[in-house]
Parts: structure tokens; sequence; C-alpha cells
């Protein structure tokens, strides 16, 4: 495992997946590494590991670290596309394990330059790829109030988000706001600080990042066509953090391992109604232990969900 990044629930991650030494596993979210090497250490000669990541720093550590394992193939994209990539492999429904660890990584956290945190001042880009789509700034200075406010609502659930988006609109009259302190402190102006000591800023900082990088029509797609990749009793794995993520896991998984209701009084049997069941859920949603929260307090919102794929 990558020394430098202890990954969120690892241990659970890795008693779930249930490893085979000839089996195919896909890491959608390569980050440092820290699932991905645990699950190539115990692969055997013949087993075979996807990772994916869209940030080019995690494909580039992916290349250093691991890139010269035949059994490794590295892809440069977006979980999103899995099915397409996968398909390019010529695997599909072949895949006896896909993890999924969303949202934002340790490195991209603690990384300034990347702009996704408030407790080190640094340019105000925030997104997964640099090189894609429009930075936090460049939206934040075109964006209109009622924008704003529905984005730090909808997905920060703040509750001051009316205020302070007419706040970003007054400032930015007057200067730009580029850099992640300056927009910590505009909220800060608005938001009284939480009994809880959390940064008034959280919540703004985490609604922002989702819509920049879309990151919940990112797992929407994904969902709609994972079941492609997997095969019959492969195993899905997915950790979120926010609780709209879950959410949209949670129903997805409710929804494929759910028979469809059939109205009452049609003359069948049960061996004659359609099965539409396609996921076994192997267990509730998982939370990180006591031991792990004293080690890694970002564990506190992070939700394992494993399905295995019956259908």
């Amino acid at each position: 495992m990558n020394q430098h990044h202890a990954p969120v629930l690892h241990a659970e991650v890795m008693a779930a997946i249930e490893i085979k030494p000839d089996g195919r596993y896909v890491d959608g979210t390569y980050g440092r590494g820290g699932h991905a090497h645990s699950i190539l250490a115990e692969l055997g000669e013949h087993g075979r590991l996807i990772v994916m990541d869209r940030d080019p720093q995690a494909i580039a550590d992916a290349h250093e670290t691991i890139g010269s394992d035949c059994r490794v193939t590295i892809i440069h994209d977006d979980y999103a596309n899995m099915r397409s990539r996968i398909d390019e492999l010529d695997l599909l429904e072949q895949i006896d394990g896909i993890l999924l660890d969303l949202g934002v990584s340790s490195p991209q956290l603690d990384d300034a330059g990347r702009g996704f945190s408030f407790q080190h001042n640094g340019p105000l880009d925030m997104r997964m790829n640099p090189g894609q789509g429009e930075s936090a700034a460049d939206w934040l200075a075109q964006a209109d109030e009622a924008e704003i406010a529905r984005v730090l609502w909808e997905y920060g659930e703040e509750r001051h988000s009316r205020r302070i988006a007419k706040k970003i609109v007054e400032v930015r009259q007057s200067r730009k706001i580029e850099d992640t302190a300056t927009l910590a402190a505009i909220i800060s102006e608005i938001v009284p600080r939480p009994k809880n000591n959390r940064h008034p800023a959280t919540r703004s900082f985490q609604a922002v990042r989702i819509h920049i990088n879309q990151e919940l029509e990112q797992i929407q797609r994904l969902l709609e066509s994972v079941l492609d990749v997997l095969k019959i009793g492969g195993r899905l794995l997915i950790i979120s953090f926010h609780s709209l993520e879950d959410r949209l896991v949670k129903r997805f998984f409710k929804s494929q391992s759910t028979r469809s209701k059939i109205p009452r009084g049609l003359p069948l049997r049960d061996s004659e109604i359609p099965s539409n069941i396609r996921l076994k859920l192997k267990t509730k949603g998982i939370k990180a232990g006591a031991g792990e929260l004293a080690l890694n307090p970002r564990a506190r919102s992070a939700v394992l969900r494993i399905a295995e794929r019956a259908a």
C-alpha cells in the first residue's frame, strides 16, 4: 500500500472485495493508489488491475509506482466513462470487482495549488482535471446571484446561501475573487462559526467543488452503465462522503435489488413473474470505526456500500 496515503475504510474494502488471484478489478478513483496497491498485492501473475482517474497528478503517480507492472492498465479518464473504456479493452461483463472512492482525495485537499481547501491559501481552481472545464474563480466571476445561491443550497445545504451569493456578487464588482483565502473570508463574514467549530466556509467550498466537477452527474452516469461492466457475482463497492452522493448510490442499489411490484389479481405464478433484480446487497452502509476516526477525522462522513451483481 502507498505509504503516503491511507485510504478511508481500507480494511473494510479489502475484506469485502474478496480478491481472486486471477481476477480482474477496476479502481475507478485511483487517487494516490492506497486501495489499488493493496489489490495488486493480492493478485497473482494472471490477475489484472485497471485504474482510472481524471486527475493528471493521480495518473502520473500511477505510472510512476505501478506503471511498469504488466498486470496493470492505467486510464486517464473519468469513472463516468468506465463502460466505454472497459468495452475498448473487450472486458465487459468480465470484471470481478469495481471500487469507487468518491469525492476529493486527501492529496488534492492538501495541495494548496489545487484550490480545494480553505486551510491554505491558493488559486481558486477546484477542478479535478485542471485541463478541463472552468475553474471555480471563473465560474464565480460570471455566475448570477441566483445561480450561486442555488449551488450553495443544493450541493452544500448552506442555510445562508442567498446572503453569501449576494456578498460574492457585491465584492466581485470591485475586485476579483481568485484565491481560496478571499472566498473563505467573504463567507466567514456572513456565516457564524458553528458550535462544532467547523470552518464557516466548509459547506460552500464543498458545494462549489461539486458543481465545478459535476460530481453528482458523473455518479449518475456511472451508475446507469456500471452493471454492464461487472460479471455475475462481481462486486461493486462505493465509498461516498456526502449525503447527496450516498443518496444516489443507496437509491440505485435499492432499485436494482428489489422486484418490481406486480398489480394484484394477475393470474401469475411466482415463477412466471419476470425478475428485474440485478444486485444483491451484501450489507448496510459501513462507517469508519472509532480507531480510524482517531487517526483520520476526514473519515467521519464516509459510507461504504457493497453489492454483488446477481443477473
